[in-house]
């Protein structure tokens, strides 16, 4: 076996590589084959996790503080630029990646963001320039720090709809949302990220726009939602898929209690669900009921997103809907908040945000 560095054992070499930060990946991987293969094996990434190397990353579709485009003559609005940032919580240091070669201009308003293994996938949203809506998945590798085009998501093209990964990061469902005529939609679908193809599952009983989705339980779960005829009026129940089976088993009506958005609701590695609810407070569901677990911090009756990593709840959101976005960190084992303060260049309206420990 050829050795990994000269001189030196390749257990001692790979303790060194090991201690890279993603960033060099793309440059260590084109030194030499070796390299290449080391970095590339699941292995590397789980002795990186076991001897606490491991760098736990936030992703974010974040607008730029001050970038605006005039709009079309037909809408008359400034838009903002959004772009992919991110956040490494253990040093706190923030960067952008590469911006999609297709959308130099900016990131397409409303996409999804998702995490298959140590890849970032993007799906949809509107194009920025147009505000065309986009079927358009792209994959981003954290490993080679390269972008490819994955097959578009296929159907009607919908916007305002759910997205999850599966526990294993190998597969991304989208759920609902609506078509180009503000029709909600009913229909779930499934891409294989690794053999880049897409399948259909069974549709939902319901229309749900703008729900979320949260994978969990070996468990799509689809909430909230609306239905055409009731725009703006979220449903509060849910519905679940077993992938296993390969069918809907579960549906519970009121199940949030409140005809509220479910955008903030995550689950844990556990299968306990949280929610932020009412801005006021993030409750958690016990298997019977909620259950208060910590008011939150300041006003954020105006909330984004939220993610979940490593026992940490991020929530994003704002007091009104013109002021800045503000994330706080909620650790589930002290349940304290702590600010996580971002330079001001990184202090943009966040529309979409997942976690990834690399």
């Amino acid at each position: 076996m050829a050795r990994l560095i000269p001189s030196l054992p390749n257990e001692i070499a790979t303790e060194c590589l090991i201690r890279l930060p993603f960033q060099h990946f793309p440059v260590a991987t084109v030194a030499c084959e070796e390299w290449k293969f080391e970095i590339e094996s699941p292995e590397f990434f789980r002795s990186r996790k076991v001897s606490g190397y491991s760098q736990p990353i936030i992703v974010m579709a974040l607008a730029k503080v001050g970038g605006e485009r005039e709009g079309s003559s037909r809408e008359n609005l400034r838009r903002p630029v959004y772009r992919l940032a991110f956040c490494d919580l253990k040093t706190g240091k923030w960067g952008e990646l590469q911006p999609i070669p297709e959308f130099s201009k900016g990131l397409p308003m409303f996409c999804r963001l998702a995490v298959a293994g140590l890849n970032l996938v993007v799906i949809g949203g509107w194009d920025p320039e147009t505000c065309r809506v986009s079927n358009a998945v792209f994959i981003y590798s954290f490993v080679s720090a390269t972008w490819r085009r994955g097959t578009d998501m296929p159907g009607v093209k919908r916007s305002l709809y759910g997205c999850a990964s599966d526990i294993n990061g190998n597969k991304v469902y989208v759920a609902g949302g609506h078509d180009g005529e503000k029709n909600a939609l009913t229909s779930v679908l499934g891409y294989d990220v690794a053999k880049d193809e897409w399948i259909r599952l069974p549709d939902m009983a319901r229309e749900r726009d703008e729900c979320n989705a949260v994978f969990h339980s070996g468990k799509i779960h689809v909430f909230g939602g609306y239905s055409t005829e009731a725009q703006g009026v979220f449903d509060a129940g849910f519905e679940a898929f077993d992938i296993g089976e390969w069918k809907w088993v579960r549906m519970r009506e009121n199940f949030l209690g409140t005809n509220m958005s479910a955008k903030t609701c995550v689950a844990d590695g556990n299968g306990r669900l949280y929610i932020c609810q009412g801005g006021e407070m993030m409750v958690a569901y016990d298997g019977v009921n909620w259950r208060r677990v910590a008011d939150l911090p300041v006003d954020m009756s105006i909330l984004a997103c939220a993610m979940i990593g490593q026992k940490k709840i991020l929530v994003v959101g704002s007091g009104k809907s013109d002021d800045p976005h503000i994330l706080f960190e909620l650790d589930l084992e002290r349940c304290a908040w702590t600010e996580l303060e971002a330079p001001k260049q990184y202090s943009g309206h966040v529309q979409s945000i997942c976690f990834l420990e690399i």
